[in-house]
């Protein structure tokens, strides 16, 4: 899963939530439609807010369905199955990314430093 950043706020409005997503709100409005986990408050104005629980919410759809290729229907079972594993499994796939991440960065810095040798 990608290293989306953590959720600090109280409510993030669609753009916000496709942003970190990199998916456009069609999708978001999409997938709340299809998984009940999913329950933005409205504004008066009638705009969706969505809470830090949605946020990770998504973040779980997000990784079984456009990372590990379930249908909607598996991703809708599996989470069914065992929420809290498959939260688990996602939190852990995010960690791991995150350290792959920052050691290929540091291979990248290590690779551009200037070699020593006994001369010098």
């Amino acid at each position: 899963m990608s290293a989306f950043p953590k959720t600090e706020k109280m409510y993030y409005k669609i753009g916000e939530v496709a942003k970190m997503f990199h998916v456009n709100t069609s999708l978001i409005r999409f997938w709340e439609k299809e998984f009940d986990i999913i329950k933005p408050k409205k504004n008066k104005k009638g705009n969706r807010l969505f809470t830090p629980e949605d946020v990770e919410n998504f973040r779980i759809i997000y990784h079984l369905v456009k990372e590990r290729g379930f249908t909607l229907k598996g991703a809708k079972e599996k989470l069914n199955q065992n929420r809290d594993k498959t939260i688990e499994n996602a939190e852990i796939v995010i960690s791991l990314q995150k350290i792959k991440t920052f050691l290929l960065d540091l291979k990248e810095q290590l690779d551009n430093l200037p070699v020593l040798t006994d001369q010098e």
